[in-house]
């Protein structure tokens, strides 16, 4: 299910008959035709199971269901939106950060610590994010949100790129990550508390930047 980008802030999803989609609870702006919203008890597409694993990693975040036959605009928060279109890879995502998704999309949850080890889980704790993250698999469209607006930059074999943890927003793909520490401008200029943290992605995707250090 496309979303079609109004503006920056605000996007437009058409909703058919016999066909799901999730929001974040308070992301309707507006809609036209017979849809309907009802609260997502399971959190999304993948069960009980997957809803329980979400609420013990603390990466649960209330969901709507949407569905009938319209079109719905969604925004929130005033945040900039960004439209990832995955075709059969997975998203990795902090889950407030989701506007809305396809249901086609199956949702879960992965224990960062498995991606870098002991570095991974030192990365939950120094962003603030948790030791967790969403995880969006198979075809279809996510709308996830950020400050300042969002690049996507693409990653590939041989090449590493360093991403501040506080701008970090999401990445799919092949992709590994760990964290490192570095002295860096912040650090000559007062700034720092005496290190400078980079997230390090390695491998063949894609990671989204938000021009800010801001969370949500």
């Amino acid at each position: 299910m496309p979303f079609v980008e109004i503006n920056s802030r605000m996007v437009e999803a058409t909703v058919v008959p016999g066909q799901k989609m999730f929001s974040q609870r308070g992301a309707m702006l507006a809609y036209k035709g017979d849809v309907t919203f009802t609260p997502n008890i399971q959190g999304g597409q993948g069960g009980l199971a997957s809803m329980i694993g979400r609420r013990v990693a603390g990466e649960a975040t209330p969901l709507m269901t949407v569905e009938g036959s319209g079109t719905v605009m969604f925004g929130h928060g005033g945040h900039h939106i960004q439209v990832i279109n995955l075709t059969g890879d997975t998203l990795y995502v902090e889950a407030d950060r989701l506007l809305a998704f396809d249901g086609t999309l199956q949702q879960g949850t992965m224990f960062m610590g498995s991606q870098g080890g002991v570095m991974g889980m030192v990365r939950g704790q120094v962003t603030g994010q948790g030791l967790f993250t969403t995880t969006l698999k198979g075809h279809g469209a996510v709308a996830v949100m950020a400050h300042g607006g969002v690049i996507e930059l693409p990653v590939t074999p041989g090449r590493t790129i360093h991403v501040d943890p506080q701008a970090y927003v999401a990445h799919h793909g092949d992709v590994r990550n760990k964290l490192s520490t570095a002295l860096g401008w912040r650090d000559m200029v007062g700034r720092g508390s005496g290190e400078a943290f980079q997230l390090e992605l390695s491998g063949s995707g894609a990671v989204y930047v938000q021009a800010s250090e801001e969370k949500l």
